[in-house]
């Protein structure tokens, strides 16, 4: 029996572990009041472009979510343990999640709907049920790629390693308030940024393509996720490598696709244009 009905409903029970991370990341990230420094944000944002645009953006979604481009297997992975670095989870779970949400956008079975409220699609669905915590008969249905792969089987239940680590190295470097900068500020700031994709992108912004859903064209939202936001080009093209169509659609992820193609490390480039 799968799960995906549960995960879009709300009045389920609070869980547990995904709050108290919630509330201690937040916590935590208050600290950066007392610790500014021009080094520490330096630190925070090469780090959440490293994290959100390499590893969520590029890694979790545009490649292993919906395959719009092939890369090596050293920059799959490489990519992919970037990904881990934003705690959102590991990317078996990660990746089942998001195509059921193309699957069943909007709909009974689509984890963070919007039909349920912004606060719903932004945060509480994390908060309530069983999450991204999906059985085994949804896994072997949406991400039968990725549980035959030992790699993604074993950092999907180890995925907070990688951030345990680098939280040590910086702490080497810059103390705690670099660990306080680099690893609460941006977490909770890439969490945001990502859960806007999921919220506002399907509330505020404009829509080129009349698809079965509400998404939008979000420019701010797309400024925060390096191309993220132009959710509706998204879910008319879902497969298509780059998400800016126009030319003043600004897409850095697709920029970096773009470089990786150049260099050798991207091929299989899937696209589509403004009006196909």
């Amino acid at each position: 029996m799968q799960q995906i009905a549960k995960t879009g409903a709300p009045g389920l029970k609070i869980n547990l572990r995904n709050t108290l991370i919630v509330i201690t990341f937040h916590l935590l990230a208050l600290a950066a009041v007392f610790s500014f420094s021009w080094t520490n944000l330096a630190v925070m944002l090469v780090g959440n472009w490293i994290v959100g645009g390499l590893g969520v953006g590029l890694g979790y979604h545009r490649l292993l979510t919906h395959r719009s481009f092939a890369a090596p297997r050293w920059l799959e992975y490489t990519l992919v343990v970037f990904g881990t670095l934003s705690m959102q989870d590991g990317p078996v779970k990660w990746v089942a999640t998001h195509r059921i949400h193309h699957r069943h956008t909007e709909s009974a079975g689509d984890p963070h709907s919007t039909r349920e409220g912004f606060w719903w699609a932004h945060l509480f669905w994390i908060l309530r049920g069983t999450a991204q915590d999906h059985d085994e008969g949804t896994l072997n249905q949406y991400v039968p790629d990725l549980i035959g792969d030992r790699f993604y089987v074993g950092i999907d239940k180890l995925f907070y390693l990688p951030l345990v680590i680098s939280g040590a190295l910086l702490f080497l470097i810059g103390g705690l308030p670099m660990v306080i900068w680099g690893v609460f500020v941006r977490v909770v700031f890439g969490w945001h940024s990502t859960w806007f994709v999921n919220s506002a992108a399907h509330f505020w912004g404009r829509r080129r393509f009349q698809t079965d859903d509400d998404s939008t064209n979000n420019w701010f939202i797309a400024l925060l996720t390096f191309g993220e936001g132009w959710h509706n080009n998204h879910h008319a093209r879902p497969s298509s490598a780059r998400h800016g169509l126009k030319w003043y659609e600004f897409d850095l992820n697709w920029q970096t696709v773009r470089i990786f193609r150049m260099l050798g490390w991207a091929d299989r480039v899937r696209l589509h244009d403004a009006k196909s």
